[in-house]
């Protein structure tokens, strides 16, 4: 298993791990993003099988044992498998999510106490400052929820724009025509009436990056990116209501 290291914005590292096994033949990518900030901040902790290869891989960037703050999008194998493996390797490291996910899920699995943050809260990693994100049920879990660094301007979209297949870490080609063809292989989107409007509301955030935890990372007009997939859930879901 190899994990490829990759710096997508200032201070952003990804680190990928493709699987050919899976949706093969195209396979598939596994993503985490370190935020080498003063206060590092790991999002997405990946499946237990992948923790070696991937804290090897931080481990060329700085000490694992730096890590401050861990988070991810929703609880899920592949988004905190390897949790209690990171608070392990970093005595200094606290989970970050929503109440929600702590209140359900965290406050039991986490091995250290996860500190619960509100919809919209803001948290300094010492620069670079990230503010956390609601967003139930989209794509997926109640608990689900989203960071955005606002000095960068990247939005950590965890499962949103999911592709299959191995591409480059970066694009500036759009990410669209590829998270529908995903979408439309696994549907793993929850087809509510709120996808939609949460999708426009991470699209007024006007960012400069998605960070994607499944296949490339993007770089370009995002928040017409993330209009356009919103458009196409909205369509997906008065399809789905015309057949019930």
């Amino acid at each position: 298993m190899k994990t490829e290291i990759a710096e997508i914005g200032d201070r952003i590292y990804r680190f990928s791990t493709f699987v050919p096994e899976i949706a093969a033949p195209a396979g598939f990518t596994f993503n985490q993003f370190l935020i080498a900030a003063p206060e590092p901040l790991l999002f997405h902790c990946g499946p237990r099988a992948m923790f070696a290869s991937v804290s090897a891989a931080m481990e060329t960037i700085m000490p694992v044992s730096r890590l401050r703050w861990i988070a991810f999008g929703h609880v899920e194998a592949d988004e905190c498998g390897a949790m209690n493996q990171w608070l392990a390797a970093a005595p200094n490291a606290q989970v970050i999510h929503g109440q929600t996910a702590c209140m359900v899920s965290l406050n039991d699995l986490a091995d250290r106490p996860p500190r619960a943050l509100a919809d919209g809260e803001v948290l300094d990693l010492g620069g670079p400052r990230i503010r956390y994100i609601d967003t139930p049920h989209v794509p997926h879990a109640w608990e689900s929820g989203l960071i955005y660094e606002e000095t960068t301007g990247t939005l950590f979209s965890g499962d949103l724009f999911t592709q299959i297949g191995n591409g480059p870490a970066l694009t500036t080609d759009s990410i669209v025509a590829a998270a529908i063809a995903a979408e439309e292989a696994f549907q793993a989107s929850a087809l509510t009436p709120a996808i939609a409007p949460t999708l426009r509301k991470l699209a007024a955030l006007e960012p400069k990056r998605l960070a994607v935890m499944h296949g490339s990372s993007y770089m370009g007009d995002c928040r017409a990116a993330l209009l356009e997939l919103a458009d196409f859930y909205q369509q997906s879901h008065a399809a789905q209501t015309a057949r019930a």
